[in-house]
């Protein structure tokens, strides 16, 4: 019982960030059939808002492990989760920029 629990501790974070990931991953290629991806007038701030999902995957990585380093937290959930929620606010993020300013529409 004890050998169950442990593989539900240790794959229960990848399960819940791979969900985040197909969410986003449909959301997107939903706005792409639709024609309604964030556009930039700007190279520099289309780059930018290109950029904001694989930057919030790698910070929420990062985060995750140095909040592993000082807390009682484990690597693998760690990595586990820290990717996952920076993958959403990545998107978040994305859709938030994508409608602010000058955009082409």
């Amino acid at each position: 019982m004890n050998l169950i629990l442990d593989i539900a501790r240790t794959s229960l974070p990848v399960v819940i960030a791979g969900g985040t990931a197909v969410f986003v991953v449909f959301r997107m290629k939903h706005k792409y059939k639709k024609g309604t991806l964030g556009k930039k007038q700007s190279k520099s701030a289309q780059t930018l808002l290109d950029s904001l999902i694989p930057l919030g995957m790698m910070t929420g990585c990062a985060v995750a492990m140095l909040l592993s380093m000082f807390f009682p937290i484990t690597l693998l959930f760690a990595v586990g989760w820290g990717p996952g929620i920076g993958l959403l606010l990545g998107y978040v993020a994305y859709e938030i920029y994508s409608k602010t300013g000058e955009s082409y529409s």
